[in-house]
């Protein structure tokens, strides 16, 4: 049967007279509910629909008006997750891995250092394009200079091979932080800000010699990759282009200059060299910044065949999704793919009033094995009370870190995003290691010195929605009518498999149960969304 057909004999369904639909035309297919009071992925009682059109709090799902086809949900492989792993049992992380990637379904990848490896500043051709090899993700972290680490062969590319034997079909986007040293105009892989440079760090840019040669680097990453088994579905040409004030390894483009070397150099050789098949993703930072990078290389018709769509980051707002401006960007080129790459609790232990991020500050307990933690606004992140100029404040004031994940998740879904990445899957319990001291949260943290393991809330909520929501699936339209909810109490999205099952996902952020009727065509269900929890309700069309 046709996608066609299908979608056309549900719609028929949806819109019969409810005589058709009978006295229970539909009952859900199951109630998945992760919260505050303590569920993970706890199934609850499913409820039956009747005919009629639903008042009050009314949510509506709409099937039959299909939008993106969603790329999947998942996590990031990085040096550090691998270290940290690499202190735990090899059966007991076999078992974490299988936890993990039974259902996460997309991933991403650093080429060569970034921030979340162990020591930094390294590449795969530190001298030459004759030195290249990516064996450094594979040498694995000798005990003796290491002491702790259970299994010294474990490193990032056995890392990401494990994860592939758990789930081969695995979409992995690759993005390299900085080119090596030598192609750089600094000559180094970061300059951190300092008095002597009235602090203007920087990672600098291509030297116009090497343009072609970073290029080439990329397309022997892919090749390498490839070799050792590891399919490599999408890739940025860096991470961050706006860069990040040298604190860590980083490379600056431009729009117009990330456009050229597409136009002229990574678009022809990803094609030349038989990777016209990998997704090439541009930008691969900040929401905000988006439209700008989108116009100029999108728009451009011998830059945008080469091009499947943009990489966006979520760090200039805690709480803000710029649902207006995943619609505008939609609206110009809705032929291109918008994916979430990156987003984590950064600056985990920043300072700020009443030690909430502080670990023995936070109701003394701290975050590490503290479900309230990750339930309650106590997170800052990097600009809170910032004196920086060009900084809003207001845009980063405390969260709460299981809300800035659902939230997110569950409004870019709704503006057609149709990937989401979180960062480390994996790090220690203090947020590490990081080589330049910036800790952040992850889903999964561990005590490397007793290997206990803590699945974090956010975990258990990513897995709900990776569980739910599929590679294939395609997101629907939702409409919301709540008279009395504040802006923030409610947010929802759903999306369709092609077999016809509905995943409708719900946040409620407020500390009381929420009642709602789930309408779909002219028949509906009354359910209730616990206080604090993220929601999933399955519904078999």
């Amino acid at each position: 049967m046709s996608r066609y057909l299908f979608f056309s004999i549900l719609v028929a369904i949806l819109v019969a007279p409810s005589s058709i639909w009978g006295e229970h035309p539909l009952s859900t297919a199951g109630i998945i509910v992760t919260s505050a009071a303590g569920d993970k992925l706890a199934m609850k009682d499913n409820v039956d629909f009747k005919a009629g059109i639903a008042d009050g709090n009314v949510l509506t799902i709409f099937p039959e008006d299909t939008r993106q086809t969603m790329d999947g949900i998942g996590s990031s492989f990085t040096e550090s997750s691998a270290f940290v792993l690499a202190h735990l049992d090899p059966k007991k992380r076999e078992e974490l891995m299988r936890d993990i990637f039974t259902d996460f379904t997309l991933a991403r990848t650093h080429i060569g250092a970034c921030d979340f490896t162990v020591e930094g500043k390294y590449s795969y051709a530190d001298e030459s394009m004759d030195d290249f090899s990516i064996a450094v993700d594979s040498e694995g972290f000798d005990p003796r200079r290491y002491p702790g680490v259970k299994d010294p062969t474990y490193d990032l590319l056995p890392m990401i091979e494990e994860a592939l034997s758990i789930n081969p079909d695995l979409r992995i986007v690759a993005s390299a932080w900085t080119a090596p040293a030598w192609m750089k105009d600094i000559g180094t892989w970061y300059i951190p800000g300092s008095e002597e440079n009235n602090w203007q760090g920087t990672g600098g840019s291509l030297k116009y010699e090497h343009i072609a040669d970073y290029a080439d680097y990329l397309i022997r990453y892919l090749q390498a990759c490839k070799s050792e088994g590891v399919d490599i579905w999408g890739i940025t040409p860096v991470n961050e282009p706006h860069g990040n004030n040298g604190q860590w390894e980083s490379m600056n483009f431009t729009a117009e200059s990330q456009g050229r070397f597409i136009r002229k150099h990574l678009g022809p050789k990803l094609k030349d060299s038989g990777f016209d098949d990998v997704r090439l993703l541009i930008y691969d930072q900040n929401r905000d910044g988006m439209e700008h990078w989108a116009d100029v290389i999108l728009s451009d018709e011998k830059t945008n065949p080469y091009v499947y769509g943009t990489a966006i980051h979520w760090y200039e707002s805690t709480d803000k999704v710029y649902e207006d401006v995943l619609d505008r960007i939609h609206q110009k080129y809705p032929d291109y793919a918008i994916i979430h790459t990156e987003g984590c609790i950064d600056n985990l232990g920043g300072d700020a009033p009443g030690g909430v991020t502080d670990p023995e500050g936070y109701k003394e307990e701290g975050w590490f094995d503290n479900d309230e933690f990750w339930w309650s606004d106590s997170a800052t992140d990097w600009a809170y009370s910032v004196t920086w100029q060009g900084v809003d404040v207001e845009d980063h004031p405390i969260y709460t870190p299981v809300h800035r994940y659902a939230r997110n998740i569950i409004e870019s879904i709704d503006h057609w995003v149709q990937g989401w990445i979180d960062w480390n899957i994996v790090l220690d319990k203090d947020g590490g290691p990081n080589h330049v001291g910036n800790f952040c949260g992850a889903p999964i943290m561990i005590d490397t010195e007793t290997e206990y393991v803590y699945y974090t809330p956010v975990y258990y909520v990513l897995k709900q929605f990776a569980r739910t929501i599929e590679p294939g699936d395609k997101a629907v339209r939702t409409e919301q009518v709540f008279p009395d909810a504040g802006d923030d109490d409610f947010h929802a999205c759903a999306t369709i498999s092609p077999d016809g099952m509905l995943s409708v996902q719900i946040l409620n952020t407020t500390q009381h149960p929420i009642d709602y009727n789930l309408q779909i065509g002219e028949g509906y269900a009354t359910v209730t969304v616990p206080a604090n929890a993220v929601q999933t309700v399955r519904v078999q069309l």
